[in-house]
């Protein structure tokens, strides 16, 4: 009986195209972002994005994910400014037993999200990528707004002055959401000083 090399136990697993998901008959491909099932109990899906699917020899299919974390899920834990559906692609990558994804999910770039029309569930967005062992964040800044100076939080309403294009939470401008979403039009206070 001879040895096995590298290559030859390589051979046992082939490339597969798809994977249909057995619970909901979704069919996912490389690319896709998906919800993994977690291994310990009561715990949310995870989410991640295909990478890889594959065969082995024996008929079981793994699929190589890359792991998207919540921003509760880094050491900094959740800040005000990132929305309830925010995700960080994350520089984590694991090979695990296809049967552990759930279901499809969308995962968008900011730029992209704020254009859906309507936010239905299991859709996303990221705007930052994770290094999980130094805890760095690319990019690490962005752009704030309004007095308080924080980065877009799609979650909160803002209003923009026809002046100057500066964008503002109502709250902070001392104005009611209700009021804020009555406006046909704003100009701050700087700008009608």
């Amino acid at each position: 009986m001879g040895n096995l090399s590298m290559s030859n136990i390589r051979k046992r697993k082939l490339d597969i195209e798809f994977y249909t998901i057995s619970r909901t008959g979704e069919t996912v491909r490389a690319g896709d972002s998906v919800l993994i099932e977690s291994s310990e109990p009561h715990t949310r899906p995870s989410v991640g994005v295909i990478k890889k699917l594959e065969s082995e020899k024996e008929g079981n299919i793994t699929v190589d994910v890359r792991w998207y974390h919540r921003p509760e899920e880094t050491s900094f834990g959740r800040r005000v400014f990132q929305g309830a559906r925010e995700l960080f692609l994350s520089d984590q990558y694991e090979t695990l037993s296809a049967n552990r994804i759930m279901r499809k999910c969308f995962v968008h770039s900011l730029k992209d999200y704020n254009k859906l029309e309507k936010i239905r569930p299991l859709v996303y967005y990221s705007r930052f990528k994770y290094k999980v062992g130094t805890n760095k964040f690319t990019p690490d800044c962005v752009s704030v707004y309004c007095k308080c100076e924080m980065p877009y939080n799609p979650d909160n309403l803002m209003i923009q002055c026809d002046d100057c294009n500066d964008w503002f939470h109502p709250g902070c401008v001392k104005m009611t959401t209700e009021q804020a979403e009555q406006l046909s039009n704003y100009i701050c206070d700087e700008c009608s000083s």
